[in-house]
């Protein structure tokens, strides 16, 4: 049976990624930079092995033996250089399939960092001649978590996303699809733009989260300047802040808001609506607790 690499496998997708796997029976590997959390969060049973997309021995060591592999990473400026790290690592390997976690509107030359980070990679990876699926995901419904804390503190819910609609997804549809595109050929050579099944507002947020939790949540749309500064005092990295800034301007002149059936036609089901994301999350925003996916 050919067994799968999963890099950011402690991430939002990664860590349903490897759960669906192991309930399958597929051999897998953990990529990690933190073997000990990696291990904490994934299960004593995952075989995790430490490495780093800078370094180069230890993306090799990581793929030996490995058919397929998950390429998922985290925002970082050099986040292009990273995964092209691992796709020419992966292509030097023989490996069969990559599945790359993608966003919607990936483009090289975007003014935002994170979609022109992914057109790079994406860019790359058809250039390397490994057989790859490429998923291009819809803003995360687990980003909201950020938002969890005032919820939790104030019942209100702070962002500058306007009256943008978004086709919000939630991440176990983004796992159970690259789970689907890593164990078979049918979508090789396809980028899949995934979305929820409907767009949504921050308003429409707020509104399903004062269902879910019995008690009123508010959404108070704020300018871009005090999104920014509250942010930067929080001590989120200047480069980081900025592009959040920017992917919320490019949310409110609709760049997320399509949908399209792409988790209905490789799934056979309908996509999980924010109403079950919110349920299934519930007690992030009404007490204490740590936010955390359920599966």
């Amino acid at each position: 049976m050919s067994k799968v690499l999963v890099t950011g496998a402690t991430g939002n997708v990664g860590t349903h990624v490897v759960g669906i796997l192991q309930r399958q029976g597929v051999p897998l590997r953990a990529f990690s930079r933190d073997i000990a959390a990696a291990r904490q969060k994934l299960g004593k049973s995952v075989e995790v092995v430490g490495g780093d997309f800078t370094d180069a021995e230890s993306i090799a060591s990581a793929l030996n033996g490995i058919d397929l592999v998950l390429l998922s990473s985290s925002n970082h400026p050099e986040q292009a250089a990273h995964e092209a790290a691992v796709i020419d690592a992966a292509a030097a390997a023989g490996v069969k399939r990559i599945v790359k976690l993608s966003t919607v509107s990936a483009q090289i030359g975007s003014a935002s960092a994170f979609f022109d980070a992914h057109g790079r990679a994406e860019q790359h990876l058809r250039a390397s001649g490994v057989p790859a699926v490429i998923l291009q995901s819809s803003f995360y419904m687990s980003n909201l978590f950020a938002a969890a804390e005032p919820v939790r503190m104030m019942r209100k819910i702070f962002a500058p996303a306007g009256t943008a609609r978004i086709a919000m997804i939630d991440p176990r549809d983004v796992a159970d699809v690259a789970a689907t595109a890593l164990l078979t050929d049918r979508f090789d050579g396809q980028t899949l733009h995934l979305t929820g099944s409907e767009a949504i507002t921050y308003a429409h947020v707020a509104h399903v989260l004062s269902e879910v939790t019995g008690s009123k949540v508010d959404y108070i749309a704020v300018p871009d300047d005090a999104a920014r500064q509250n942010m930067v005092a929080s001590g989120m990295p200047e480069w980081f802040v900025e592009q959040i800034i920017r992917l919320y301007g490019l949310l409110r002149e609709g760049v997320a808001e399509a949908v399209t059936d792409s988790v209905q036609q490789v799934l056979s089901r309908n996509p999980l609506t924010f109403t079950n994301f919110a349920s299934d999350n519930s007690a992030a925003f009404r007490t204490a607790e740590a936010p955390t996916l359920t599966g």
